[in-house]
């Protein structure tokens, strides 16, 4: 009998066209738009924790408007003039309120767990071999949030049957869901608000670093949150009186107050570093973390053959590794150099999908003259460094004229000022360089190398003017 009742729920019902939304209009976002989430190491199919993390920021949106939709599926009662008249059926209150109830929370976990899926089986099907299981409790809390803010709206509404209740509620949510918001142009997520009120919200920050997930604190103190909300929601849907009503409120108050002393203080606490993904991955001289290990391969050998390569254009000063970079960084901050180690980073446009003897060359460029500026998706500031590592690895390769590296095509935030005449710069560069005889060409990169290692201008030393 419940069952064909649910069933009835969930074909007359709003409950499905809300799930459906959640559903196409996240899809809709992700494929439609050629968004950051598209770029990068962290983008939402590159690797599963960033799948889960992009979906749980979408929710920076959804979740005021899941529970002001929770609170329009609230009003039938009134808007239908039988409120008076259910409350005299012979069935329990909290039988009436469980079917409504579990049809919202099912049709939207459906409809979110349909995104995952969608995007769980991109992930599947590319690069990546690294699949951990921390991504399971990222995605859980998020179906926990939906369906919580939907029954909590419902009971709202039922407590206070006005038709301003589900703006009223929607418009403030989501004004808090944005004050709560947290940034993520510094080394970790963090907010303006204390992080404990922040991380309340159950929206994330944009993923930029594919290392970073929540720790278990994070997911134990929104839990106990959102189990106290739904609790609240379902209280006030099934109260018959204002006394009801009134208590109806303590479990969402003692699982704000049980979150707030599980949530961790700081930034630190909250956004870790999956141990098990950084664990360094070798191939002799060329590392990569677990994450991706699945680029080791093809990585390898060309790392090998840039290695030799560059200790015959700097001898004893040439790196003798080759490993991924997996440090933390604000956006803008400048990479941590080191004459021993090629640091590549997946994120750089000009690596990400490089192969062959493409590959061979970026690495020899990152080994010569290493931009000290990120380049990445979200900042492109190591662009400029271009023209010097371009002369640099066509000297080094014995190249008869320059092959100049080609130019990342991205939308970087903030956007790069593209140099004027980088590559006018670079042909004067070589044409300067070649001129001279072959020791002094070998200064000349030499003091370009040890240029780009001090954060200097490489270019200005390979043309034998003053760095800067």
């Amino acid at each position: 009998m419940t069952g064909r009742v649910l069933r009835i729920e969930l074909k007359r019902s709003l409950a499905p066209w809300l799930g459906i939304v959640v559903l196409a209009g996240s899809l809709a976002v992700f494929c439609l738009i050629d968004g950051i989430w598209w770029r990068g190491d962290a983008g939402w199919t590159a690797q599963w924790t960033s799948m889960a993390l992009w979906t749980r920021y979408l929710l920076v949106f959804w979740w005021p408007l899941v529970v002001g939709m929770g609170a329009v599926y609230g009003l039938r009662e009134s808007r239908s003039r039988t409120a008076e008249l259910l409350t005299t059926t012979p069935l329990p209150a909290w039988r009436r309120a469980a079917l409504p109830a579990g049809a919202m929370a099912l049709a939207l976990a459906s409809g979110f767990g349909l995104l995952i899926l969608v995007g769980g089986v991109q992930v599947a099907l590319g690069a990546t071999t690294y699949m951990p299981l921390g991504w399971l409790p990222i995605s859980l809390v998020a179906a926990l949030a939906l369906a919580a803010g939907a029954v909590f709206g419902m009971g709202v509404a039922r407590a206070v049957p006005s038709v301003l209740t589900p703006p009223a509620l929607t418009v403030f949510l989501l004004l808090t869901s944005l004050l709560l918001r947290q940034a993520n142009d510094g080394e970790l997520p963090s907010s303006i608000p204390p992080n404990r009120f922040a991380l309340l919200s159950p929206a994330t920050a944009e993923p930029r670093e594919m290392l970073l997930t929540l720790s278990g604190s994070v997911h134990l103190g929104q839990t106990l949150w959102l189990l106290g909300l739904l609790a609240t929601g379902f209280a006030l849907l099934s109260a018959a009186n204002r006394r009801a009503r009134l208590l109806a409120v303590a479990p969402v108050l003692a699982g704000a107050a049980l979150a707030l002393l599980v949530l961790p203080a700081a930034p630190r606490d909250a956004y870790v570093v999956d141990k098990a993904a950084a664990t360094l991955v070798c191939d002799g001289p060329v590392c990569v973390t677990q994450a991706n290990r699945s680029r080791l391969p093809e990585l390898a050998p060309r790392g090998k053959e840039a290695l030799r390569v560059l200790h015959d254009a700097l001898g004893d000063k040439a790196p003798n590794s080759v490993r991924e970079d997996t440090e933390l960084r604000a956006i803008g901050d400048p990479r941590e150099l080191s004459g021993n180690v090629v640091l590549i980073d997946f994120d750089d446009p000009l690596i990400a999908h490089a192969t062959g003897t493409e590959l061979t060359r970026l690495l020899v460029a990152q080994g010569l003259a290493p931009n000290c500026a990120p380049r990445t998706p979200w900042e492109g500031g190591g662009q400029v460094d271009i023209p010097a590592q371009s002369v640099a690895a066509s000297w080094a390769l014995g190249d008869h004229q320059l092959e100049p590296l080609q130019q990342p095509d991205t939308d970087a935030r903030p956007q790069a000022a593209h140099p004027q005449g980088a590559s006018a710069n670079a042909e004067v560069a070589w044409e300067k360089l070649t001129a001279l005889p072959p020791a002094e060409q070998r200064s000349r990169i030499a003091q370009a190398h040890a240029a780009a290692l001090s954060c200097k201008n490489a270019l200005a030393a390979l043309t034998g003017e003053t760095s800067s």
